[in-house]
């Protein structure tokens, strides 16, 4: 057979006579989408994603069943393909309806594999779901302890009962892993290149783990004692124990990279040293200032912020609280800082806030559990003016306010009630109202509001080379795991960089389930299996101490709990060529939403669960069973539009050939077909 040659986008190709475009490309390592084209089929180009253009050709064509001609000079992204496979890929995921990803990875500004991590804890499997965990991040049991887990605001579970635990799943994990065999991810080669990151927090971590992962030499500079920044300097023991997060720190400096702690830029080392000692700098100094409350009296001694309260308590640095303290503020900060008091011998403890409970950011059961420790809440009260004694505080006039129209957030705003005030006695005001960063030494750009100035998409800043991320790179503060979000997005970025091209981060497309009333409907049916309650200390016991409020649960009961997951993400996520096309080109399948094909759900394949809504109708499960299988079970029924794949079963023998045959499901370019671990027979 005579060998032939073409030029794909430049690359000279060699192929024998007969071969198709495809087939040529694929030999030669250049690849083209495809959804519909299959070696053990005859070639059909239903899809359409397959489009090349040929130089002096006035057609475009079909890669998969186009037979090449020597010499033709092709073209795989020219302006032509790039709008017909856009127009393709949005007509077919305008009609796809199917959830790639579980609501809960979705929603985890981490973008962590939840559903796969608790699948892997449903089967005791904690080694594997540390795995998964740290494909994102390096912290699972740190995380998994203090983490307010918006992953569980978007389970579905909740339209059976109510969310699955996933954050303490995630830390049961975490744990189980340190104390018998920690994961080790591998270490890709040696790239030569260095990195620098300033700030040892969450984010930091997290970037030097994944840049370390890629072969980089990653050097940490952190000016505290201690990696883990607020995760070690601003969390309570009583809900992170230090000890959990050195030994996670510990496996992450033992992939090789360098911790350099108490070196304070600008003073030990300057900005332009780190700068010139590697080939890109990340700056994640986080936000170590306490913002003022912004009312008479603020500068009184007694007034102390709360970051720097609960520092001083973690470094042992004694500070006299006495018996009535105020807290101001309502998010996670101001909780920590109040159970924080109580623990440490305050009778009265008070936390201020300007709105009801109902608007507060703070966690619910974070509330709850201060509320059993005997914090008491002043709801639509803001300080007014903070009273001194002697020098020092003594009382603090709250203004009493009420809920006025709604904010810019969404939230009534807290409006003043004339003439009305409260007084309270107080040793200690706290305020927990927001965090500042602290920038000296860093030669990079602020903003309007003191953070340093990035571009959002590539993390940077006015200096070449130079990255920001986390909380010195936003104008609000946020929690731990959108710090790390931050961290394993730039990762990608300075990678990016470092080889030489700079991509800026852009989310994947995904396939997300738009009828959520439906998906409701579907759920009222599921068994009913109530989240399990993660026991704490008894209140009276855990306010006493700072030791870990949590009483872990048993195997048994974790490996139930996980069990209530839905597994909502597509089981073919990984392996889809549908969702790796669409994230080929920029696409907007919205612009082209009309009416979707008929949607079931039915097991008549016996071993295979057929999925409707996610069928892209391209017939390649049929041309399988007839041309491979040799069964002709599946057809096409109905015309036009409406129309959809459907089996056919004339005789038992047919049945039992379907069985165990299962080649349509390995066939299928998207989850529309999924081999069922467990026969159910039915429709």
């Amino acid at each position: 057979m005579s060998e032939i040659k073409i030029i794909i986008d430049g690359k000279e190709c060699i192929g024998n006579q007969g071969d198709t475009i495809l087939q040529i490309a694929e030999k030669n390592g250049v690849y083209i989408p495809t959804l519909c084209n299959d070696e053990r089929v005859a070639h059909y180009g239903a899809c359409g994603v397959c489009l090349v253009e040929g130089e002096g050709l006035p057609k475009l064509m079909r890669s998969c069943s186009t037979v090449a001609t020597d010499g033709w000079i092709l073209y795989t992204d020219s302006e032509r393909v790039t709008m017909a496979r856009k127009i393709a890929l949005e007509l077919l995921m305008s009609d796809h309806d199917g959830d790639c990803k579980g609501p809960c990875s979705l929603r985890c500004p981490a973008g962590t594999d939840c559903m796969a991590y608790v699948k892997a804890i449903s089967r005791g499997d904690y080694h594997d779901a540390v795995r998964i965990v740290k494909e994102r991040f390096p912290l699972p049991a740190s995380i998994g302890s203090v983490c307010p887990h918006p992953c569980e605001q978007d389970c579905r579970r909740q339209y059976v009962e109510s969310p699955v635990s996933i954050a303490y799943l995630k830390r049961f994990a975490g744990l189980k892993d340190l104390e018998e065999n920690p994961y080790v991810p591998e270490i890709a080669p040696s790239t030569g290149k260095k990195v620098a990151i300033i700030g040892g927090g969450p984010s930091g971590l997290t970037a030097a783990f994944l840049l370390r992962r890629k072969g980089h030499d990653v050097t940490i500079y952190e000016a505290m004692h201690k990696m883990g920044g607020m995760l070690y300097y601003g969390i309570p023991e009583y809900r992170l124990p230090k000890d959990i997060l050195e030994k996670e720190v510990k496996l992450i400096e033992d992939l090789g990279i360098h911790m350099k702690n108490g070196i304070h830029v600008g003073k030990d080392v300057t900005f332009e040293e780190i700068r010139r000692s590697a080939d890109a700098t990340i700056v994640a100094i986080g936000a170590w200032k306490s913002a003022k409350i912004g009312c008479t009296g603020e500068d009184t001694e007694g007034v102390i912020g709360a970051i720097e309260f609960l520092r001083r308590d973690v470094q042992g640095i004694p500070y006299d609280i006495g018996e009535n303290v105020a807290v101001v503020g309502g998010g996670n900060a101001a909780m920590d800082a109040c159970r924080s008091a109580v623990r440490l011998g305050a009778k009265n403890v008070y936390v201020i806030y300007r709105r009801t409970r109902d608007e507060m950011p703070a966690a619910d059961e974070e509330i709850e559990e201060s509320i059993e420790e005997g914090v008491i809440y002043k709801f639509l009260t803001n300080p007014s003016e903070i009273i001194s004694k002697d020098g020092r505080v003594s009382e603090i006039k709250l203004q009493v306010m009420e809920l006025g129209a709604p904010d810019a957030s969404g939230r009534r705003s807290p409006v003043p009630v004339e003439g009305a005030f409260e007084t309270l006695k107080v040793d200690t005001v706290i305020a927990a109202i927001g965090q500042r960063i602290n920038a000296d030494g860093m030669n990079v750009k602020l903003n309007q509001r003191g953070v340093i100035e990035i571009d959002e998409d590539s993390f940077c800043t006015n200096v070449d080379g130079v990255f920001a991320i986390g909380d010195a790179a936003h104008n609000k503060t946020g929690i731990a795991i959108q710090a790390i979000g931050d961290g394993n997005r730039c990762a990608e970025v300075v990678d990016s960089y470092l080889k030489g091209e700079l991509k800026p981060y852009k989310a994947p497309f995904v396939s997300i389930r738009r009828d959520l009333e439906q998906v409701k409907a579907e759920l009222a049916a599921k068994e009913r299996k109530p989240r399990i309650k993660v026991p704490l200390r008894p209140a009276e016991e855990r306010k006493r101490d700072f030791a870990d409020i949590v009483i872990n649960l048993s195997e048994e009961e974790v490996m139930n709990e996980a069990k209530r997951c839905l597994e909502c993400g597509c089981h073919d996520y990984a392996e889809c060529s549908l969702i790796k096309c669409a994230n080929c080109t920029p696409i907007d399948p919205g612009r082209l939403a009309g009416k979707f094909h008929p949607g079931f759900v039915e097991t008549k394949l016996v071993s295979i669960e057929r999925n409707q809504r996610k069928c892209i109708m391209c017939n390649l499960c049929v041309r399988t069973c007839d041309e491979v299988a040799g069964k002709g079970i599946l057809g096409l029924v109905g015309r036009g539009f409406t129309t959809v794949i459907r089996p056919e079963f004339n005789d038992p023998e047919k049945i039992a050939g379907c069985k165990d045959c299962l080649k349509c499901a390995e066939a299928c370019p998207t989850g529309a077909l999924k081999i069922l671990s467990e026969v159910k027979v039915g429709s």
